[in-house]
């Protein structure tokens, strides 16, 4: 009788324990769980920012479009500050071929970002997901003497409530230093699942 009663006062204390601990994790102070999203935030544009694309530029032209979207995104995931916008602008930049970037003086590049990023903002819009078609379906061709790379990519976007599905095509040429530099894009039609 003394066991039976023993392993019922044990039995209590153990149920007392988790109780407890229960009534101690649903009471927690889940405040600081919003900080560290925000922190995950920043730190894309942070993480963005700080990457040296002069010392690490990305070696495929897949490559580059993947660091040209991760931009992209960020442009419209958030508010940012004019410091943070400029340097968003500055990174892009790098990865645009000289040709591009004589058509598009910095300051006037800059204030063409800041108004669509406006303009993206006043619709409540922005890119939920972007994927570049496989290596496999990069094409490669000599144009006038110049080696130029062909890549996809696919780009869902929402806006307000509307999800929006489009697709870009990449003309990326090759510079004297064997970097990949973006051209031109343009619209072009394609199918979603190429890229899942």
């Amino acid at each position: 009788m003394k066991n039976v009663l023993r392993w019922i006062v044990i039995g209590a204390i153990l149920a007392a324990l988790v109780l407890g601990y229960y009534w101690y994790l649903s009471n927690l102070d889940h405040s600081n769980d919003n900080e560290s999203s925000k922190e995950t935030k920043v730190e894309e544009v942070d993480r963005i920012l700080n990457k040296d694309l002069d010392a690490a530029y990305p070696e495929t032209p897949r490559g580059v479009v993947k660091w040209y979207n991760r931009i992209i995104t960020e442009y419209y995931a958030r508010e940012h500050s004019d410091s943070e916008i400029t340097g968003l602008a500055n990174q892009t930049r790098k990865l645009l071929d000289e040709e591009l970037l004589e058509k598009n003086p910095e300051d006037a590049y800059l204030a063409s970002v800041k108004s669509d990023i406006a303009s993206w903002n006043d619709r409540k819009a922005k890119i939920v997901t972007t994927e570049v078609c496989s290596s496999n379906n990069v094409r490669y061709e000599t144009v006038n003497g110049y080696e130029c790379a062909y890549v996809t990519a696919y780009y869902c976007t929402k806006e307000n409530v509307d999800i929006v599905q489009s697709y870009q095509e990449f003309c990326l040429r090759k510079d004297k230093d064997g970097k990949w530099k973006i051209l031109t894009w343009r619209l072009t039609t394609g199918d979603e699942s190429d890229y899942i």
